[in-house]
């Protein structure tokens, strides 16, 4: 309950979010903001008038029997006002609007994701803050964008609003009293309308992102070979429905309550305003008291039509419309605010010869576990060695690994790189003397050797030699400057997974760094290709240290040091030889996988 009520006293109200959120897009396009407010008014304002002075104009020349030739001018000068505006609004709209959308897509997009990449894993970590970053992402290309849109009408209402009433104002300001009080008595109707729509659509989208989970299994690649192969359809179906059948429920339970309060709200409006106090007074002023004109009775019923319009708007459509796009800003602010949990370094390390690695008594607990998953862990690392870390699948081997890294920070302990702790070091700087082949290895859309250098400026006999020594050897049309998959080019070069594996190694070798750490290099390799990269590997990297993951221990026999992990700790180290020889873990391993292999 603590959680909730800090987590609501932080929130920020409706105008805030949006006055934040416009006030981001004014630093991105300035044109775009005050265009569309401009736009706005031009929409609303001219009918607005003509329906008021225009009306009233044209009926009071024909009741006093002026020049009739007055009702001809009159005309001309409405057809040019809104002739004029519309021109001006499909100028806007048709050579400065969707460039000007398409900078702030891109600004939008841009802070996100350099945001995205200043947060460390733990964030990803954390089911809430994900959901919020999935959505931002989702939304920040086109829906929350649509607040300009909103932002628009909401300028062009209260203009028009303001005007009509100071028109009312000159013609009877007992009139314009009248309309006010009448709209204000409604207001809170309004309002309540507002809040039950807003939250119908809330539950709404959270209904719809149930379903479309569903329904997205159906056509993501990733999910193809599993629903063909088994029998898990009906199941899917059936969850789809059920979702489905929730959105409807809440759609029905909350369409009762808003259409009898909206019945009740214009139903008053309409008869109390409209059709018993306007008309009595405005009927009297003209017939009895003789204080108002024909004119004067008929731009009072139109204006008093604006006025309501625009308070049904600004009550009603601000709340409805605005409250959904606030709880997008809202997470938009949360996701911008957030503070990376791994603080950076101030030293700046040298990315030359490697150094001695000490791990002393680290200790880590992933956020929201009770656990630790790595327990008084204690290893000297000496420049040069190639060290494996084996185990069973949940050891902490890849934990470790990320540690090193700094991908996350250790609960308890130290990591030191030549007598430092790597928490003093610029993160950048740290990282940047490390090269590392991950398990969940990842191929972009991009040229062969964008994916090696993971850079645009790749070098490319640096490129080819590191394909080499990742024993990379397909056949690909264009050299190293062949675009891999079909993302964007129908002629891309699609990978098999041993082959993407292979790219991946090689941006080890690319990379000019004293530290090389490999999760699983080999995993997607067959036995030769295996062998063969063991080989290039331990060449390529003779003056480097290498950290290395595996689960064939086939390929941990050249390593200077084998640690086992086991539930977090280390409980055996030595060289392949020392370890047969203590016929423990690592020995029940290696005798086991030897056995199939000969089998």
């Amino acid at each position: 309950m603590k959680n909730n009520k800090h987590k609501k006293s932080t929130e920020h109200s409706i105008f805030a979010n949006i006055f934040y959120f416009i006030t981001l897009l004014f630093k991105i396009s300035p044109v775009l903001v005050l265009g569309e407010c401009f736009r706005g008014v031009l929409k609303r304002l001219p009918t607005r008038l003509v329906s008021v002075i225009g009306i009233k104009y044209v009926i009071d020349v024909i009741v006093n029997s002026d020049d009739k030739r007055k009702i001809v001018y009159a005309a001309l000068i409405i057809a040019v006002v809104l002739l004029t505006s519309e021109i001006i609004c499909n100028i806007f709209d048709e050579f400065i609007r969707d460039i000007e959308k398409e900078k702030i897509n891109q600004g939008l997009s841009r802070k996100l994701y350099e945001k995205a990449k200043e947060l460390d894993l733990e964030s990803y970590d954390d089911p809430h803050f994900y959901n919020s970053f999935i959505l931002v992402i989702e939304a920040s290309s086109g829906g929350i964008t649509n607040i300009l849109g909103m932002v628009q009408r909401y300028v062009g209402e209260v203009v028009s609003l303001v005007t009509i009433c100071s028109v009312l104002l000159t013609i009877d300001p007992v009139c314009l009293a009248i309309v006010l009080g009448v709209v204000i008595i409604f207001t809170p109707v309004s309002k309540k309308i507002g809040e039950l729509q807003a939250s119908r659509q809330i539950e709404n989208n959270r209904l719809h992102r149930r379903a479309d989970y569903f329904a997205r299994i159906f056509y993501l690649q990733d999910y193809a070979k599993e629903v063909r192969m088994n029998n898990i359809r009906p199941l899917l179906i059936e969850r789809y429905n059920d979702a489905a059948d929730e959105v409807l429920k809440n759609q029905r339970r909350y369409v009762r309550k808003i259409d009898f309060i909206y019945f009740f709200q214009e139903t008053g409006v309409q008869i109390v305003g409209f059709m018993f106090l306007l008309p009595l007074y405005l009927g009297y002023c003209v017939l009895e008291a003789k204080t108002l004109s024909a004119g004067d009775f008929v731009a009072a019923f139109n204006g008093a039509f604006s006025i309501a319009t625009s308070f049904s708007f600004l009550t009603v459509g601000v709340v409805r419309n605005f409250s959904e796009q606030a709880k997008l800003i809202e997470k938009y602010r949360e996701f911008l605010n957030k503070k990376p949990r791994i603080k950076d370094g101030v030293k700046v390390a040298s990315c030359a010869q490697p150094e001695v690695i000490e791990i002393k008594n680290v200790s880590f607990t992933y956020p929201g576990n009770d656990e630790p998953t790595l327990k008084n862990i204690n290893m000297t690392i000496n420049p040069g060695e190639k060290i494996a870390l084996v185990g069973y699948n949940g050891a902490g081997k890849t934990t470790l690994t990320n540690l090193l890294l700094r991908l996350y920070d250790v609960t308890r302990g130290s990591i030191m790189i030549d007598n430092q702790d790597i928490r003093d070091i610029t993160i950048e700087s740290h990282r940047s003397r490390f090269a590392a082949v991950f398990q969940d290895y990842q191929i972009f859309a991009a040229a062969l050797d964008e994916n090696v250098a993971l850079d645009t400026n790749a070098d490319e006999k640096r490129v080819q030699s590191a394909l080499k020594h990742g024993g990379f050897g397909k056949k690909v049309p264009n050299g190293v400057k062949s675009i891999l998959l079909r993302e964007f080019d129908d002629n891309g070069v699609m990978m098999s997974g041993g082959e993407g594996q292979k790219v991946a190694v090689s941006r080890a070798f690319y990379k000019d760094c004293p530290y090389v750490i490999m999760d699983e290099p080999s995993a997607n390799l067959d036995p030769v290709a295996e062998y063969n990269l063991n080989r290039a590997m331990l060449e390529a990297a003779k003056n480097k240290t290498v950290v290395f993951i595996s689960h064939r221990l086939s390929t941990t026999v050249n390593a200077d040091k084998i640690y086992v992990m086991e539930n977090g700790e280390i409980i055996e180290c030595g060289s392949h030889s020392q370890l047969m020889e203590q016929k423990g873990t690592y020995y029940r391993m290696f005798t086991l996988q030897a056995e199939k292999y000969k089998k």
